[in-house]
């Protein structure tokens, strides 16, 4: 019960954005030549949008999902200090206006490592989506 409007808070300002890219990918993709044929040899429109379209329509979805999970990190330390809960985010703000350096410069090195590896989780999701993506 604590947590529903904090995460309800955070949800929407992303949702709104991803549902919308994905609709505009969607509808791009389906305007596509090789759906088309695909629908013109018969293929059920299920398979079309779930074996055809998906997959090139979720490269600009997982690119926004991951730099949207980025501000998020960064909208905890908004939305603790606005609920008043316990978190790394109310942690920062006390230790700025403390001074207490060694420990800013810990929470921001957390952060900028879970950022690198929200990155390279992305990188890894291109490559099981598309396979002329590859990892070197």
């Amino acid at each position: 019960q604590v947590m529903f409007l904090p995460s309800l808070t955070m949800g929407l300002m992303v949702a709104a954005q991803i549902l919308r890219i994905t609709r505009t990918s969607m509808l791009d993709v389906l305007n596509q030549d090789y759906v088309r044929t695909a629908k013109a040899k018969g293929v059920s429109t299920r398979n079309v949008i779930l074996k055809h379209s998906l997959r090139n329509a979720l490269i600009p979805v997982v690119t926004l999902s991951g730099i949207q999970l980025g501000y998020l990190l960064g909208g905890t330390i908004v939305i603790e200090n606005m609920f008043a809960l316990p978190g790394m985010g109310r942690l920062l703000l006390q230790v700025v206006n403390e001074r207490d350096y060694p420990v800013v410069q810990g929470i921001v090195l957390f952060i900028g490592i879970l950022i690198v590896l929200l990155n390279i989780v992305v990188d890894i999701i291109y490559t099981l989506i598309d396979p002329r993506v590859e990892l070197r």
